[in-house]
This record gives structure tokens, sequence and C-alpha cells, in this order.
């Protein structure tokens, strides 16, 4: 799970750089590579490669060459490497790196792609052109560097196929009070205007807490329906979590005051209670442009 960045396995620490190192298991779907550092702040450029093999004559394929650029154009460029040739490069021009400022890469292995955060927020996707089981060796090469490189290989997602059809509608196996906890895992739809989740009385059919990422505006919503009628939206957020296309999980958290949620181990907001009954809230449902994966509570 993203939650624990902390429990990470196979850490290395201040690696001489250009590093090349073997990676000890298998990447399976779900495996999380963390790396921590800075960009120095005479960098021009330094690069991520998941390798197969290290030979360096021939050139070991890259199934994942990830290279942020700093000088003429401040962009980050991925590819793959095969046969000793460049595929088509993808170029992404959010950069989220500083020179001088210290990062934190999560690369998240997926059945189809590699994504990518850097310091909590979501940057880019890459589509698999290698298959995962050739690639063994991490390269980190360029003017970087590295505090910690780590894994976590804990595997999610093993078929990528929903097995939920939307709109979902279920009851939680316990109803809400403080400390109770319900995640959602799923993967936006790549044309999504947006989404939404809703905890809600069965009963009354009161809406306690409804959540509706707009990923055409970049809005998180947040509002309640209580006596038949929708309350004061909020919006604020410092960063919008959701991208078409990104997996997610989602971690909605019950506390005495308020609802916490999180994405991807990042925590994006709170929702003071407005509907006080929190052992009334028993249902939980979904609905909009995702796959859903996943749905447990606790």
């Amino acid at each position: 799970m993203m939650l624990s960045l902390n429990s990470l396995q196979n850490v290395v620490h201040n690696p001489i750089i250009p590093y090349v190192g073997t990676i000890s298991e298998k990447l399976e779907p779900g495996t999380l590579i963390v790396l921590r550092g800075h960009v120095p702040s005479d960098s021009d450029r330094f690069q991520v490669d998941l390798q197969c093999g290290s030979s360096v004559k021939p050139r070991a394929d890259v199934a994942f060459h990830f290279n942020p650029r700093f000088r003429r154009a401040n962009c980050i460029v991925c590819n793959t490497l095969k046969n000793e040739k460049w595929g088509r490069e993808e170029i992404s021009y959010d950069v989220p790196f500083k020179e001088g400022k210290p990062f934190e890469i999560v690369v998240m292995v997926l059945k189809d792609k590699f994504q990518v955060a850097v310091n909590g927020k979501h940057t880019l996707i890459y589509a698999h052109r290698i298959s995962l089981e050739k690639i063994d060796t991490l390269g980190i090469y360029g003017k970087v560097v590295i505090h910690s490189v780590g894994f976590s290989f804990s595997s999610v997602q093993k078929s990528g196929v929903s097995q939920f059809t939307l709109p979902f509608v279920a009851r939680l196996n316990s109803s809400m009070g403080p400390g109770r906890t319900v995640v959602i895992k799923g993967e936006v739809n790549k044309n999504a205007k947006g989404f939404s989740v809703d905890l809600l009385s069965g009963k009354s059919k009161a809406i306690a807490l409804h959540l509706n990422p707009r990923l055409n505006v970049k809005a998180f919503v947040r509002n309640s329906f209580l006596q038949e009628s929708w309350g004061e939206e909020e919006r604020e957020i410092t960063c919008f979590p959701f991208s078409p296309g990104m997996y997610f999980e989602m971690i909605i958290y019950c506390d005495v005051r308020e609802f916490k949620v999180a994405v991807n181990g990042v925590h994006s907001l709170e929702y003071r209670h407005r509907f006080k009954d929190l052992s009334h809230i028993d249902t939980l449902e979904i609905n909009g442009d995702i796959h859903l994966l996943e749905v447990r509570s606790w």
C-alpha cells in the first residue's frame, strides 16, 4: 500500500552515481521503487533506468528510461531502448524538480504501465513496451545526489479487470464511527470527466460525505445532502490528486470531528462532519468514470 513508504526493503543509502544495482525480486504490479535525493544546482540532467541486465556492450535494453532535463528545455523525457535503438520519446513539461531542492520519486509498477509521482504529486504514466519479467536492474546516472533507494514488493491489481460494475452500492460491514476506514482502489478512465464516492445513511438517504473529483475542471468537490437538499460545496485543495489513466488508492478515515481523505498515501483534505449521527452511516456508493478494482472497510 502507498501508505507507508517507510517500510522499504533492500534500501541502499548514498549510492555512488553512476549506480547499477540488481533488483532482488521480480517486479510485480504493486511494487514501488522509492528514490530520495536532491538535484545539485549545476545539474543539466539525470536519469533513472529500469534495465534488462547490466551489459554495456552491447548495451542492455532499458524498459523504462526516466530522464529529467534542466538546461535548454525543462522537461522529463521517457523512452525505451531495445536492441540498442531508442523508441519514440514521451515528453512531459510538468517538471516537479528544482535545482538544489530535495525530491522523492515513487515509481509504481502496474500491470500495463509505470506510474510516477514526485514529492507526493502524480507526474506521469508510461505504458510498458518491454514485459516486466525481463527487468532485473536499476541504473541511476547523471548529475544527481541520491540519499536512498528502496523497494516495496507488495502486489496489487493482479487482474487489472474491474470486478465491480458501476454504480456500485454496498453496505459497510459495520457502520461509521471514529477510527473507521474505507479504502477504494481503482483506475481513472483515460477520458474521465469525473466520479463520485458517497457515504450515506441507507435509512434516510442522507449523504454524509459526497466526494466528487472533476477531472475536466480539476476541482475536488465535497458536500452533504441533508434534509433533501445539498449544502455548501467545499473545494479548497492544495493539489488536485487525480489524473486520467492513473491508478489510485483513496483512503477515507473517520475521525471524531471530520473525515480525512488521502490519495496514494498523500493527505488530500479534511471534511468536518455535517451529518452528526455517524452510526447511521452504513452505505457506500461509487459511480462515474473509473474502473473500480477493490473496496475494503474496517
